[in-house]
């Protein structure tokens, strides 16, 4: 889900979903997307339907900064019954590692709505690709984690 008041009024192309949509693929995701939504009142009417339709993960990308219209954190929060603030941490801990020191100012959030996976990144196609690098390897698991799957364990030997 791109969150972009400009790209959802069409003022300009969605550039960060596509980006997003593919490296979700490529991870192993059935891919529906990306939806396009402005800021505010509409990402917290588009989680709440994703969360009622099953998906497994939702990943949204934008409206994670400073300005007073920036507020896809709060409308997740308003959907999430379970902060996962590691994820969140990692991935602006690995933009920042990357070179990036303004990552640290992405106030994205992950967390479960039920069994559903949640996760803001950043607006950029740069962050959604550092994004995506923390998140891609540990998606599956969380996926699992999240339906009550049990951890996995070294075989002895």
């Amino acid at each position: 889900m791109t969150v972009s008041n400009r790209a959802a009024a069409g003022v300009y192309e969605d550039r960060s979903g596509p980006v997003l949509a593919r490296l979700l693929a490529e991870a192993g995701c059935a891919v529906d997307g990306p939806l396009v939504v402005p800021d505010g009142e509409p990402v917290e009417v588009a989680l709440r339907e994703a969360v009622t339709a099953g998906y497994d993960v939702v990943v949204t990308t934008g409206g994670t900064g400073l300005t007073p219209g920036d507020l896809t954190p709060e409308m997740t929060r308003r959907v999430v019954d379970r902060e996962i603030p590691g994820i969140a941490e990692a991935i602006r801990a690995g933009g920042a590692a990357g070179g990036l020191p303004a990552a640290v100012l992405s106030r994205g959030i992950a967390g479960r709505a039920g069994a559903v996976l949640i996760v803001n990144l950043p607006g950029s196609t740069g962050g959604v690709r550092d994004g995506m690098a923390v998140l891609g390897p540990i998606l599956t698991h969380a996926v699992d984690q999240a339906h009550g799957g049990d951890h996995p364990r070294p075989a002895s030997g």
